[in-house]
């Protein structure tokens, strides 16, 4: 047991998660591919039906096919991302204090609670970027309903009327300042909902107490949060622009037609970047959760008092805790 906890500066906190995910590699990255694994079979499945159609000059049929495989690939983004978070958080959570932790048992503990910790992240995404949205969503209209039928943006049409470009200028900049606005909010209010998950999952608190946890353990730290962010969005994108440039190019080139095999390949390198990117989101956060409660409450001594013996409860599983959990902390093994 892990008793020798304290606070931690932004480098110690960015050293621990790398070393956490280092030396559980195979436990989070093993919980992370059951979530790219179930995308790759899915893309798969896509690719093989999108084929059939065009073999047989299905025009229709492949817009159909294009359109329902993009619904149920977004569905299933949404639950299955949501359970592998939920689940890396909890077995991270494990791993910080030397608990035994599993993927099976990891998601043993989640699943029960998997309609919590989804509509947890629909809120709170919600929260913070539907503004975003709503600002796209008027600039769309506005171009599709208003400047689109006067042939603004219409090749080889007529000039359009100074009143006109005035309007679409105007909203144009408008739309650039209320975005970048919007951009702005939905980062701030992500920054305080960001330990809403560990807050959720340890202790086990329903979505909108989970959201005021965060906010209260957050208050001090969004910056150090928001650098964690940052440095795990770097490396993402790096690692997404490194697997999958090559085929943002050739897709460019035949005008965003692949071979067959290439996107066979484009779909196995994404489940290798969401099998290892997935982790350090879910590292990184909760071990800023359980760094905020070392310093607002005092997590540290709790947990040295009940290695001690002075505290009958582990402050790890309080009345907040279900009993199941706690069988199935008592059941786990290290690694499956």
């Amino acid at each position: 047991m892990e008793t020798t906890l304290r606070p931690l500066s932004l480098g110690e906190i960015l050293d621990r998660t790398a070393e956490l995910y280092r030396s559980n590699f195979l436990l989070l990255a093993g919980i992370s591919s059951v979530y790219g694994g179930i995308l790759l079979v899915l893309s798969l499945i896509q690719i093989g039906a999108q084929q059939a159609a065009l073999a047989m000059h299905m025009k229709t049929g492949l817009i159909v096919v294009s359109v329902i495989g993009l619904v149920i690939l977004w569905l299933a983004i949404f639950i299955t991302g949501g359970v592998a978070i939920a689940a890396n958080t909890r077995a991270v959570g494990w791993v910080h204090l030397g608990e035994p932790a599993s993927i099976g048992t990891a998601y043993r503990v989640i699943l029960p609670r998997t309609g919590r910790y989804l509509w947890l992240m629909t809120i709170t995404y919600f929260r913070a970027w539907f503004p975003c949205v709503l600002v796209y969503g008027a600039y769309a209209a506005l171009i599709l309903v208003y400047i689109r039928p006067t042939g603004l943006l219409t090749p080889h049409a007529a000039p359009p009327s100074p009143k006109m470009l005035m309007v679409f200028l105007a909203s144009s900049v408008a739309f650039l300042f209320l975005l970048v606005g919007s951009v702005v909010y939905g980062i701030l209010m992500s920054l305080r909902y960001s330990l809403a998950v560990p807050a959720c999952t340890v202790e086990n608190l329903k979505p909108r107490d989970a959201i005021r946890r965060s906010i209260q353990l957050s208050k001090g730290s969004r910056g150090r949060i928001f650098m964690l962010g940052l440095l795990a969005l770097i490396i993402q994108l790096g690692l997404t622009g490194i697997t999958q440039g090559f085929f943002i190019v050739v897709g460019i080139k035949h005008h965003g037609v692949l071979p067959v095999w290439m996107s066979v390949m484009q779909q196995f390198l994404a489940f290798l970047t969401n099998t290892f990117v997935g982790p350090i989101y879910a590292t990184g956060f909760t071990l800023f959760y359980y760094d905020q409660r070392v310093r607002k409450e005092g997590y540290d001594i709790e947990r040295m008092m009940h290695a001690a013996g002075m505290t009958d409860s582990q402050p790890e599983l309080d009345s907040r805790s279900s009993t199941s959990e706690v069988g199935s902390l008592e059941s786990g093994s290290r690694h499956e």
